[in-house]
């Protein structure tokens, strides 16, 4: 009963992690901070696993307790209703990291990357395995090594 209620406080002031727009300020972010940044390329309002992850991973408690401390976050979205689209500037941006980091138009497609912008670690879609503590793990054995 301890258990339920400390995660249930635990999930209840929590707060989202925040999502960046503009690469450039995330790099610049983690390089002040010595941070890694970790891209996510996400169809908002058209892509089921996209939705998914974000809700079920991203929107956690446990990652957003493990990003606060580690992740500088960016997401890059492309969401195909008139009512959702981005601002011109905002959708050439998108198009711009896409060009770069996902040239294959891969949705979702999540990259972790040190704050020069190199690419450390790629994961493509929405596993059925995929567990927030498991997608920690594999963020974790990269930078560990990578610092």
């Amino acid at each position: 009963m301890k258990v339920i209620l400390i995660s249930l406080l635990v999930y209840l002031f929590t707060t989202p992690p925040t999502w960046q727009l503009n690469f450039d300020q995330a790099k610049a972010e983690a390089a002040q901070s010595h941070k890694f940044i970790l891209l996510n390329f996400s169809g908002s309002d058209w892509c089921g696993p996209c939705i998914k992850l974000k809700k079920t991973v991203f929107e956690s408690a446990e990652f957003s307790q493990f990003a606060d401390d580690r992740l500088i976050l960016v997401r890059a979205d492309f969401p195909r209703l008139s009512k959702n689209q981005l601002d011109a500037k905002q959708t050439a941006h998108n198009e711009s990291l896409a060009e770069k980091y996902n040239q294959q138009g891969k949705f979702p497609f999540t990259v972790l990357l040190d704050a020069n912008g190199r690419v450390l670690k790629e994961w493509e879609g929405y596993p059925q395995s995929l567990t927030v503590s498991s997608f920690i793990e594999s963020i974790q054995s990269v930078t560990s090594s990578a610092k």
